[in-house]
């Protein structure tokens, strides 16, 4: 039976959609389209379209608990053969957020790849947990107060909050000095996803009536912040040379930096070295 055909069951029976299985295996839309035709033309109906969604027929439920057990075989297998892998060469496959992969990555991997020239990385810029027991990701970079379970690593640094703002900005508005200032401000609030952070919160509580400006990004806020929008509370990992700090925002508290990669794989000597280069790399930026 064909694995790579059996991962893109797998994955449609997870989403219920073509496009979210391509996603998660970084296939083409009609990759695995294709695939799961063939598949189902050697197996069986394997699904039902139901509005759009892939909805498992009988035989796919009973096909989906061998694929499972087969896939976690294979899963095995491959940490395995990877983790006994002792050269200094091939793909290291690092998912981090948005703010680390603009900011402060690109610097850093530029002199690992002048230290480790047949070490290739691949940047997986997202803030959403990938499943690295499938090798989607080999390291991760998080901000997180509750690491995954399943991983292993350590906390690289904390990283305070701020308020921040352009020159423009203040020239036209002043400068606030603590929070009791706030008022006379204009400010960048937060939405979506980004909305639910405690910082966020906090400000939407307090001084609501004064965000004039909102995203679900935090280096969209930057930018916003760099047009002279408002003023923007942001981890001071986000500074651009073109803001100031004005002081520290209390009510962010502090994010904690971790690097984290499966147990099965920290003794692989390329993903070793990466981990022990970017933890030193950005503990001191």
């Amino acid at each position: 039976m064909d694995w790579n055909a059996l991962k893109v069951f797998i994955a449609v029976a997870d989403s219920s959609t073509l496009a979210g299985a391509a996603r998660a295996l970084n296939m083409s839309h009609s990759t695995v389209y294709r695939r799961l035709n063939d598949f189902e033309a050697q197996v069986g109906r394997l699904f039902e379209r139901v509005n759009g969604r892939y909805e498992l027929t009988e035989v796919g439920d009973e096909m989906l608990v061998h694929s499972q057990r087969i896939s976690c075989s294979f899963e095995d297998i491959e940490r395995d053969v990877v983790g006994k892998d002792r050269q200094l060469k091939g793909v290291v496959k690092i998912t981090a957020p948005s703010s680390f992969s603009y900011n402060e990555l690109p610097r850093h991997l530029l002199e690992l790849n002048k230290l480790y020239p047949d070490i290739n990385v691949e940047l997986l810029v997202t803030n959403q947990e990938l499943n690295m027991t499938s090798r989607h990701a080999d390291i991760a970079i998080r901000v997180t107060d509750s690491p995954p379970e399943h991983l292993v690593g350590r906390e690289i640094r904390r990283i305070k909050w701020g308020v921040y703002a352009h020159q423009y900005y203040l020239d036209e508005h002043g400068k606030p000095n603590t929070l009791n200032d706030l008022e006379q401000h204009s400010l960048i609030g937060a939405t979506g996803l980004l909305g639910t952070h405690p910082a966020f919160s906090w400000l939407d509580k307090k001084h609501s009536s004064n965000i004039t400006q909102r995203t679900d990004d935090l280096v969209a806020m930057a930018y916003l912040a760099k047009n002279g929008c408002g003023l923007a509370f942001m981890p001071d990992d986000l500074k651009q040379p073109e803001l100031e700090r004005l002081f520290t925002f209390e009510a962010g508290k502090e994010n904690q930096l971790w690097i984290l990669t499966h147990p099965d794989l920290r003794k692989t000597e390329r993903i070793k070295v990466v981990m022990k280069f970017l933890a030193e790399a950005l503990s001191e930026s």
